[in-house]
């Protein structure tokens, strides 16, 4: 079973391989024009191996095969990104830019937090920062009917708004309208999630009914407003001890674009000894959601990470090294969302910030499957 989530609560691969070519730039005899051609063509088959060159990446011909479409899934891969707390100084840009500094990559979505304040501070979807971050970017958003106590959700204390009341209608005019007129207005397609990891909201927001209602009005009145640039991801923890509560939450088909789910390795943050790899922390997870939920729609690994094993710490750089080899095989999974923020308690730093967690993530974002073309709008 993989582990529980803590943030709420207190809180066959495809790896590309490059050919050798060493033996024809070494090789005696023959004339040099050939020996030329045969480095340059055994060159060109490293390059393909690798994933760029004449398919890779930045050419044309791939960028229009492995674009996106509509609903933003990638059909030939799948979306690399990051949940970062914002800096020091307040700056979520200067967050993301020094994470993609150290992780040697441009990430392909950014996953940002705003709770229903409609306050500058945490409530107002679509910040500057934001704007700036989502030009050459992908966002995520994540919505909460509740406000916050401190900036940035910083002790996870909030006031619960109540789903009975979303879908009743009396945060309409003050607070989704005009929301949904910003997201519209930005013309950009956006991830867009309310109230994720739903399975750890009830009962303090309400029933999963009255879930259902919430996430159906707020879907029906951004309809009714003219924002269609809004992906929608329905985020439940992936908990199997909540399977039918999680399944119980589920809005309908018609309504979820995306399916995300949270899962970790907690490890000894959680007093675990049962160390679970890549695949173990998130297979089970994705399959009970493929066969109970939707066999269909898209998985996003919403948030994901490893906590530090003390007696063996090269261990986190292996856990995300296997990741292209264990997404290929999840066919359903287009996108990944590393959480870089430690929860409390001991051995909990889930960040890829230093020392091997960092050696292995950045390893796996250079991979060829996580390296496509990020659509304009």
């Amino acid at each position: 079973m993989t582990g529980k989530p803590a943030r709420h609560r207190g809180k066959s691969g495809r790896r590309a391989e490059g050919g050798r070519w060493a033996s024809s730039h070494r090789g005696k005899g023959g004339r040099r024009s050939t020996h030329v051609a045969l480095i340059l063509a055994a060159a060109g088959a490293l390059l393909v191996g690798l994933g760029i060159g004449a398919t890779g990446p930045g050419d044309p011909a791939r960028g229009a095969r492995c674009a996106a479409g509509p609903a933003l899934e990638p059909p030939c891969g799948a979306w690399w990104g990051a949940y970062v707390p914002y800096a020091e100084n307040g700056s979520l840009k200067d967050a993301v830019y020094g994470f993609e500094k150290k992780i040697g990559r441009k990430l392909d979505l950014v996953y940002n937090y705003h709770d229903m304040s409609n306050t500058p501070r945490d409530g107002v979807l679509l910040t500057p920062d934001e704007r700036e971050l989502g030009r050459d970017r992908m966002l995520m958003l994540a919505w909460e009917s509740t406000v916050w106590t401190e900036p940035h959700h910083e002790n996870w204390t909030e006031t619960q708004l109540g789903w009975r009341n979303v879908a009743a209608g009396k945060f309409d005019e003050e607070i989704i309208d005009p929301q949904a007129r910003r997201l519209k207005a930005y013309g950009k397609r956006v991830f867009f999630s309310f109230d994720q990891e739903t399975d750890f909201r009830t009962p303090d927001a309400g029933t999963p009914e009255e879930f259902i209602a919430a996430y159906r009005h707020i879907h029906d009145r951004f309809e009714k407003l003219g924002v269609d640039n809004v992906v929608w991801v329905w985020t439940v923890s992936g908990y199997l001890g909540n399977a039918e509560l999680m399944k119980s939450l589920y809005p309908g088909d018609e309504y979820v674009d995306w399916i995300g789910m949270d899962q970790y390795n907690y490890f000894a943050c959680h007093d675990s000894t049962n160390w679970l790899d890549f695949e173990r922390s998130q297979r089970p997870s994705y399959e009970w959601l493929r066969a109970h939920v939707s066999d269909r729609k898209p998985i996003m690994l919403a948030e994901f990470s490893t906590a530090p094993d003390p007696a063996r710490p090269d261990r986190q750089r292996g856990w995300y090294e296997k990741i292209p080899e264990v997404v290929p095989a999840l066919p359903g999974v287009r996108a990944l969302v590393q959480w870089n923020r430690p929860v409390p308690g001991r051995h909990c730093d889930l960040t890829v910030d230093k020392g091997p967690a960092l050696e292995g993530y950045r390893e796996a974002g250079r991979d060829p499957y996580f390296q496509q073309p990020v659509p304009s709008r």
